[in-house]
């Protein structure tokens, strides 16, 4: 067979019509120009494992930096592991470490709660060596100025061995959605104590410990307004410091509404209280949080290990 003729109209505008996909193709870039398109961006990796394994503080200057939930700290301090009317608990966790205004604040409470008779506080959690991520449990307590202290105020000074196994007691009723008969004026003013402090802006309670110490008489209660009702914390009260001097980067919360919130406020929780169960069981959990550019630095840095905490021989010694 001959070949078809092609008229010069029929080609003219056939090459026309190549030359402008050419064009279009170069104009649209390479994703539509057929290549392949661009992969999202993986996820960040997990922080939380690294800032937990730092051995000891950064060195420097006490510093709070960032947010309770997204922040670092320099500069921190050990809490003695005993001291007057207060012992640390589960010790092996490494986060006895906070602000040095954390720890002269539990120091002092500690001589308070031993003045009014009360027994030994449980410090518990506080902050790890440079603040950050936990490897688990707690999405706060990362710059140096929270601590959680148990309710119980049944045992005697202890080695430091036997504090590792304590478990909380539950003070609330969540049938009745209020405290149980193990809550007794004793529990109530280790609140009031705790919460009396002014470098204290918020201690985190259950709904209905805050209803139970809004009930009692209290011949001056300006403190209520700073226990603020949140889920779980029916066994431990979760003391939070605010912002202190020479930290220009650290994160205050907002103010708390005025009045002790004993009203509409808490009763607006007691519909919805809910015990919180820890799933975690010690076990490391990866996550990431977005820090601060300043805790890059921080988390590198030269730092000091607080050698006094592993000291066998001084452990021996308090068994």
């Amino acid at each position: 067979m001959g070949r078809l003729a092609v008229g010069p109209t029929i080609g003219i505008l056939a090459a026309a019509l190549i030359a402008a996909g050419l064009i279009a193709a170069a104009l649209a870039g390479p994703a539509e120009a057929g290549s392949p398109k661009k992969k999202k961006p993986a996820p960040p990796a997990p922080n939380s494992i690294a800032w937990s394994q730092v051995g000891g503080p950064a060195l420097g200057p006490a510093q709070s930096i960032g947010g309770y939930a997204a922040g670092c700290i320099t500069g921190a301090q050990a809490l003695p592991g005993e001291g007057t009317g207060y012992q640390v608990i589960r010790m092996s966790r490494q986060r006895y470490y906070g602000h040095p205004e954390l720890i002269d604040y539990l120091k002092g409470f500690g001589r308070k709660v031993a003045a009014a008779g009360l027994g030994t506080a449980l410090i518990g959690d506080m902050g790890q060596a440079r603040g950050g991520p936990m490897s688990f449990g707690h999405a706060s307590h990362q710059i140096g100025l929270d601590a959680d202290v148990w309710l119980r105020l049944d045992h005697p000074p202890m080695g430091r061995n036997a504090r590792e196994s304590l478990t909380e007691i539950k003070y609330v009723d969540y049938g009745r959605v209020r405290v149980t008969e193990d809550w007794s004026e004793r529990q109530a003013q280790l609140v009031r104590i705790a919460a009396s402090d002014p470098r204290v802006t918020r201690i985190f309670v259950n709904p209905a410990i805050k209803l139970a110490m809004c009930r009692h008489a209290w011949p001056d209660r300006a403190f209520l307004r700073k226990l603020r009702p949140w889920h779980g914390h029916d066994g431990h009260m979760h003391i939070r410091l605010g912002c202190p001097a020479g930290s220009p980067q650290c994160e205050d919360q907002r103010d708390i509404p005025d009045g002790d919130g004993c009203g509409d406020e808490v009763a607006s929780w007691l519909g919805s209280v809910y015990p919180v169960v820890e799933r975690h069981n010690g076990k490391p959990q990866p996550r990431y949080v977005n820090m601060p550019p300043a805790c890059t630095a921080v988390l590198r840095a030269a730092g000091t290990r607080v050698a006094a905490m592993d000291d066998p021989h001084r452990e021996k010694a308090l068994r």
